[in-house]
C-alpha cells in the first residue's frame, strides 16, 4: 500500500466549493479531504502527521501561460523592467560589462517604453553604453527586441534585409537605415534562433532547472508552455531524464507554429504537432496544442486593431483570415487545442473567424477546448462569440497592472482604453478565464498576479490609482481561475486543479489566508510548502509569518 500522509491545522481552499481542515495523501494522490475527525479516520494506524500550524492550503498553481526555458533565461538576463529611464538602462548596462568584461554580448529584458521618455529606442542609445560588444534587450513583452550596432551585424541584418512576414525591420525614417528595433516575427525568427545558437544544451538545461527552482518556490505545480519549439522540447526531454522520468512540474506544451510563406509549409508545422502530440501525453510533459501569434502588442502599434493608433498609424495582423483559417481547421480536425494570441480588437475578429470555420467544415466535436490569449481590447460582440464558442479567454492580470500602463493608454488615447482588460465581461457572457502571467513578460509570482486581478492596482508600485477597477476579480473566484480553470484550459480538470478525492496531491501552503487579510497581503504573503504528486517539492527555511 502507498505510504499515507494526514495534513492537519489548515484552512484549506478546495477550489470545488466546500471546506475543510484537512486531508489525507495517499500516494500520489488524494485520498481524503474535509474535517480532521474524518481525515484521521481515513488516513488509519501509521499514517504520517503534518501539523501545518495554521496554514492556508490550495491547489497547485497552473500557470496557463508561460514561457518556461525564456522564463530561466531571463533571470539570468539584466532585469529593466523596473530601470526608470535611458540614463538608468544605460548604467545597468555598463555595469554589466564591467561584472563580466569577458561575455560576448550583453542580454536585457523587461525595457518599458515609457522609460525613455517618448525617445525612440536606436542602436546609437545602446551603441552609447557599449559599443564594444553585441546587446539584444527584449521588450517587456517579448514582441520586440532591441539591438545595438554589433548585434546588427553579428546577426547579419544591413539597410537592404527584407522584412520577414508577419515582422518588421525599423529603419531610420531618413536615411532608411536599420535603426536597431526588430519588431515581431524579426525577433522571433531571426534574435531569437541566433542567440539559441549562441548557447549551449548545459545553458539550457542550467536555466529551464532555475525555471522550476522558481516556480516551485511560490505554489505553482503546473505550467501551459505557450512557445515550445525544438530547444525547449529537447530541454524538456533532458529534464525527464535527468529526474527518473517525471519533471519537478507538470508541463503542458503548445507547438509554436510560424507565419511561412506556402500554406503548405504552414500545415507541415501542424502535422509536426500532431506527431509530438502522439509521442508526449504523459501526466509529466504534453503536448496537447499548437500556438498562433495572430497580431503583435499594443506598445509597440503592432496589435491589430479596427481603428488607427492615436498617431494616425495602423498594423496589420501577423496571420490575416486566408492563411490562418488552414491552420485552425486542420488541429481543429486532428483534435488539438488551439491558441490563438489576440490582442487587438481586429485580432480577435480573425481568430473567432478562423474558430468559427473550424467548426463549420469539422462538425460537432466534444471538448475542443480552443482558447483566446490575452484579449487586451475586445469587442462587447466578440465577447458573446467567444463564450458561445466555449472558447477559454486565457489572461494575464499583470498585464494591466498600472505601472506599465502609460504607453499602452497613450497610442491608444481613445474609448478604447476604457474597455481595457474585460474580464469580467467574459465571465458574464459565461466563458471560462484561466488567468496566467505571459513569464518572461511579467513576474512570475501567482500571489502580485493575483492582487492585480482582484485590486487592478499595481503590484510593481502599490500607490497608483486602480486600472478600471469595475473589471476587479472576486478573490474566490481569482483563485479558482488560476487553478482549477486553468487546469481546464489544458484539458486536465479530471485530474488536476482542485484538492478534492482522487486528484493528483498537487498542492501549496502560504504562510497566512489571503481572505483574512487585507488584499496588499498578497503582496507579502509566501509560500511554505509546495507539494507535487504528493511529493514535496519546496519547503521554505524562513520562519512562517503571523497570521
Amino acid at each position: 500500500m502507498p505510504a499515507r500522509t494526514l495534513y492537519t491545522h489548515a484552512t484549506v481552499f478546495t477550489a470545488d466549493g466546500a471546506d475543510a481542515e484537512a486531508f489525507v495523501v495517499e500516494g500520489e494522490r488524494f485520498l481524503y479531504v474535509g474535517t480532521e475527525n474524518s481525515a484521521r479516520r481515513a488516513a488509519g494506524p501509521g499514517a504520517t502527521e503534518v501539523d501545518l500550524a495554521g496554514g492556508f492550503v490550495l491547489p497547485g498553481v497552473i500557470d496557463a501561460h508561460t514561457h518556461l526555458l525564456m522564463t530561466g533565461q531571463s533571470l539570468q538576463k539584466v532585469a529593466l523592467r523596473d530601470a526608470a529611464d535611458l540614463t538608468e538602462i544605460q548604467r545597468r548596462l555598463r555595469r554589466a560589462v564591467d561584472d563580466h568584461p569577458d561575455a560576448p554580448r550583453v542580454l536585457g529584458s523587461g525595457w518599458l517604453y515609457s522609460a525613455l521618455g517618448g525617445t525612440a529606442p536606436t542602436r546609437q542609445l545602446l551603441d552609447d553604453a557599449v559599443p564594444d560588444r553585441p546587446v539584444y534587450l527584449d521588450a517587456n513583452d517579448l514582441h520586440s527586441v532591441w539591438v545595438n550596432s554589433a548585434a546588427l551585424a553579428e546577426l547579419g541584418i544591413d539597410d537592404t534585409t527584407p522584412d520577414p512576414i508577419g515582422g518588421r525591420i525599423s529603419r531610420d525614417p531618413v536615411t532608411g537605415a536599420a535603426d536597431g528595433m526588430l519588431h515581431e516575427t524579426a525577433a522571433q525568427q531571426i534574435v531569437w534562433p541566433a542567440l539559441a545558437r549562441a548557447a549551449s544544451d548545459a545553458d539550457r538545461d542550467a536555466q529551464l532547472e532555475s525555471a522550476f527552482e522558481h516556480y516551485l518556490a511560490v505554489g505553482v505545480t503546473g505550467a501551459v508552455d505557450m512557445a515550445v519549439q525544438d530547444d525547449d522540447l529537447a530541454a524538456f526531454r533532458r529534464a525527464a531524464e535527468r529526474h527518473g522520468g517525471t519533471l519537478p512540474l507538470r508541463v503542458k506544451g503548445h507547438w509554436l507554429v510560424h507565419r511561412r510563406g506556402t500554406e503548405a509549409e504552414n500545415l507541415a508545422q501542424v502535422a509536426r504537432a500532431v506527431q509530438l502530440a502522439g509521442e508526449l501525453s504523459g501526466d509529466w510533459l504534453r503536448i496537447c496544442g499548437i500556438k498562433v501569434v495572430v497580431d503583435g502588442v499594443i506598445d509597440s502599434c503592432t496589435a491589430a486593431m479596427k481603428e488607427p493608433y492615436a498617431d494616425g498609424s495602423t498594423c496589420g495582423p501577423i496571420w490575416d483570415r486566408e492563411s490562418l483559417t488552414p491552420v485552425v481547421v486542420a488541429a481543429d480536425a486532428a483534435g488539438l487545442q488551439v491558441a490563438l494570441h489576440a490582442i487587438g480588437d481586429e485580432a480577435s475578429d480573425i481568430a473567432l473567424d478562423a474558430l468559427e470555420q473550424a467548426h463549420r467544415i469539422n462538425g460537432p466535436r466534444k471538448d475542443r477546448r480552443h482558447r483566446i490569449e490575452h484579449l487586451e481590447t475586445v469587442t462587447q460582440a466578440n465577447v458573446r462569440r467567444l463564450a458561445a464558442l466555449d472558447v477559454v479567454a486565457s489572461v494575464q492580470p499583470v498585464h494591466a497592472d498600472p505601472a506599465i500602463q502609460d504607453n499602452w493608454r497613450a497610442v491608444l488615447d481613445d474609448h478604447r482604453a476604457e474597455r481595457a482588460y474585460p474580464w469580467t465581461e467574459f465571465l458574464a457572457a459565461g466563458a471560462t478565464l484561466a488567468i496566467s502571467t505571459d513569464a518572461p513578460t511579467a513576474p512570475h509570482q501567482p500571489l502580485p498576479n493575483l492582487y492585480v486581478a482582484t485590486t487592478r492596482r499595481s503590484a510593481l508600485d502599490p500607490s497608483l490609482p486602480a486600472n478600471l477597477p469595475r473589471y476587479a476579480l472576486d478573490l474566490a473566484d481569482a483563485l479558482c481561475h488560476a487553478t482549477r480553470d486553468a487546469a481546464f484550459s489544458c484539458r486536465a480538470e479530471d485530474q488536476e486543479g482542485r484538492i478534492v478525492a482522487g486528484h493528483l496531491a498537487d498542492f501549496a501552503v502560504l504562510d497566512a489566508d489571503p481572505f483574512a487579510a487585507e488584499a496588499a497581503q498578497l503582496l507579502s504573503n509566501r509560500t511554505r510548502l509546495t507539494v507535487v504528486a504528493g511529493r514535496v517539492a519546496f519547503a521554505s527555511t524562513a520562519e512562517p509569518a503571523a497570521p
